[in-house]
């Protein structure tokens, strides 16, 4: 038997650990995860989409025919898919009243990888429509709230995912990252979040659903271990749509090394020069003293780029995703644009991206890639960039609103909140988001650190040693609920 307590106070691959010694069956530990769910999600509203009679069917499965834990180290495992990824037989609804009724006839690839590997999916994780912002609020599925603070967000556009793990459902959970979506809802629940190098990993079904490889899946965790492990399970070995690294793992085997002599730029400016709340600076200067107890060299930077150009050129893509994909679906629905139940912000930026002309959308192509030259010509001085990874600790529920009528307003804060994630998913970065301390009413606020392209494992080397220096809750505490 696996108690409550236990489940609690382990780490994904503890559990599978436990699970092929025998101390609890595929069975009970799947029940354990959704028992979890039942006490807690009625107040986060972290899964929006159970599964939880065929996850138990599956784990019965696991235990009638034991070879099956040999299909990978994390085989067995209760999982949860963030909502913007398929599972075939499942409610799909992007976070959107457009897809309330879709079922997925077909997984996304990754959850093609995820299952192959063992693992046991038993629900979906709320986001914001199509992913679009910071926040975690969708009309078609409501709010997801902070479990280590409810009156407060998430994060977005992960933020089911990253409320299911800090609450403790499960120690770790799919998702993606297109301007930050892995990295800000870690940053908000005090959690450890890689987003990868571009072409490392499985993009989704095609080029739009991945935003031209802007976009990439992997977790939200509790442990750097976990994130590493479950790396390895989505590691592409041969070039896919965009070049590979030269490093593709086993990423958890590499954290047995560790990096020596790192020369770090700090980056305390905001890149749009705006004000940055103190307790992000103040994380970032803990984590840059951290840095340097294990003897790495830390210097202050300015941005490394302009951050403008290549902000507008990926928004001009993004708009002509959005487009196309609400264009199709209305098409499947017989709706006009007019009629459509889509939220306000996401109407603007699907009208704008119905405008993007050809040039215009080769020219924003060009811009990002020059922005990448200029990424690798900045990382031959510096190997590392360590900032905040928002601007602010994690926003009240509310106050920004997909729907609000000030859209003006609704993009200041945006950018106020926001600005230094998105730039490394344009120049296809690995980046990562590491807890770091508290605020004063208890919520996370986490730092980031990115490398060059094909730098993951380096990335996951370093956060394993400062989890060691400044461990993190597992989750959050339960008297928060």
């Amino acid at each position: 038997m696996i108690s409550s307590n236990d489940y609690l106070g382990c780490d994904a691959l503890s559990l599978c650990k436990g699970l092929r010694d025998k101390e609890f069956t595929a069975e009970e530990l799947t029940m354990s995860a959704i028992h979890r769910a039942e006490a807690v999600n009625p107040i986060i509203n972290a899964i929006v989409t159970e599964n939880y009679e065929k996850a138990l069917t599956q784990a019965k499965h696991f235990d009638q025919n034991p070879d099956l834990l040999k299909l990978s180290p994390l085989a067995g495992l209760p999982f949860l898919i963030k909502d913007l990824s398929t599972v075939e037989g499942l409610t799909a609804t992007f976070g959107s009243r457009l897809f309330k009724d879709y079922k997925a006839t077909k997984s996304s690839k990754i959850v093609q990888q995820y299952m192959k590997a063992g693992l046991n999916i038993f629900g979906l994780t709320n986001t914001p429509e199509f992913g679009l912002t910071l926040t975690t609020e969708p009309v078609a599925n409501g709010k997801t709230k902070n479990p280590w603070n409810t009156d407060y967000s998430t994060g977005g556009s992960s933020g089911g995912a990253a409320a299911a793990v800090a609450s403790g459902i499960s120690p770790v959970a799919h998702a993606t990252d297109g301007g930050g979506s892995i990295r800000i809802p870690a940053s908000c629940c005090g959690l450890f979040g890689l987003k990868p190098s571009r072409g490392l990993t499985s993009i989704e079904n095609d080029l739009t659903g991945s935003w031209a490889g802007m976009s990439v899946g992997h977790v939200v965790s509790q442990t750097v271990r976990d994130s590493a492990a479950f790396l390895d399970l989505i590691t592409l070995k041969t070039t896919h749509s965009f070049p590979l690294p030269g490093n593709t793992g086993p990423f958890l085997q590499q954290l047995k090394s560790k990096p020596t002599n790192l020369k770090i730029g700090l980056q305390l400016k905001h890149p749009f020069d705006l004000p940055i709340d103190s307790k992000c600076l103040e994380a970032a200067e803990l984590c840059a003293k951290n840095c340097q107890l294990l003897g790495h060299s830390i210097e202050e930077i300015a941005s490394p780029i302009e951050y403008g150009p290549v902000i507008s050129a990926m928004s001009k893509l993004i708009n002509t995703f959005i487009h196309s994909r609400i264009t199709i679906r209305l098409k499947e629905l017989n709706l006009s644009f007019e009629n459509a139940q889509i939220e306000n912000s996401t109407r603007i930026v699907a009208e704008l991206g119905s405008k993007i002309t050809a040039q215009e959308f080769v020219s924003a192509r060009d811009a990002i890639f020059a922005a990448e030259l200029q990424m690798r010509e900045f990382h031959k001085s510096y190997d590392l960039i360590l900032s905040p990874v928002l601007a602010k600790a994690p926003a009240k529920l509310g106050w920004l609103d997909m729907n609000s009528h000030d859209m003006k307003s609704y993009t200041e804060r945006f950018r106020s909140y926001s600005g230094f994630t998105s730039i490394y998913n344009g120049t296809g970065q690995p980046s990562v988001s590491i807890p770091t301390m508290h605020t004063d009413n208890g919520l996370p606020v986490g730092v980031m650190l990115t490398g060059p392209w094909g730098s993951d494992s380096k990335l996951l080397q370093l956060a394993y040693e400062l989890e060691q220096i400044n461990p993190w809750p597992l989750y959050s505490n339960p008297d928060s609920f």
